[in-house]
């Protein structure tokens, strides 16, 4: 056998049997002072390390901030955001309320560094949350884009207009996906290294 073979051979009998090996620690068992030599003969990638899940993390914080700052402006002023609310939601002002309380628990549950479970809950809370919030965001749209200023529409101009709409609407399958990712619920579109 292949010293490479052997190495990952070695590496899953001490974890057991539904153990993983990174092509890196199969390196570093064969050459521990020259282990990125080895590197591409393990199936791994020349380039160069970073902490792994670091790109995750930064995704994490960024949500993290995102959704503060959002939960801070439905609690602190929620006005415009119960004037966007679609008709069919009863009580728009508790409504709104609890959104900004979603925003900020899942914002929390994201960053806290007890438990992975608890990421993941916060992290399938966010992307519910995002595509709960979605028919307000096209509600939000339609009323600005009419004009109709007595519903929050910004006035006769017509709001924001579609350069702010169109993005934002596109944008949300986005705001989805994000923290089931950063959580590691998912892995598309990204492969695991």
């Amino acid at each position: 056998m292949n010293p490479v073979g052997a190495a990952v051979l070695a590496l899953l009998a001490e974890r057991g049997p539904a153990a993983t090996v990174c092509p890196s620690e199969v390196a570093r068992r064969l050459s521990a002072a020259d282990w990125r030599r080895h590197r591409q003969g393990c199936g791994g990638r020349a380039v160069p390390d970073r902490p792994p899940g670091m790109s995750r993390a930064i995704v994490r914080w960024a949500l993290a901030a995102l959704y503060l700052v959002a939960a801070y402006f439905h609690l602190a002023t929620p006005a415009p955001f119960v004037a966007i609310t679609p008709g069919f939601v009863p009580y728009p002002e508790q409504v709104v309320f609890w959104t900004g309380m979603a925003e900020a628990a899942g914002a929390f549950a994201l960053v806290q560094p007890y438990g992975h479970r608890l990421r993941q809950a916060g992290a399938i809370g966010l992307a519910l949350y995002a595509l709960c919030v979605w028919p307000a965001n096209f509600n939000h749209a339609l009323i600005d884009l009419a004009g109709s200023g007595s519903e929050g529409g910004g006035g006769s101009g017509g709001g924001l207009g579609p350069a702010y709409h169109l993005p934002r609407l596109a944008f949300q399958p986005v705001l989805i996906w994000a923290p089931l990712w950063a959580a590691d619920l998912v892995r598309w579109p990204f492969r695991r290294v």
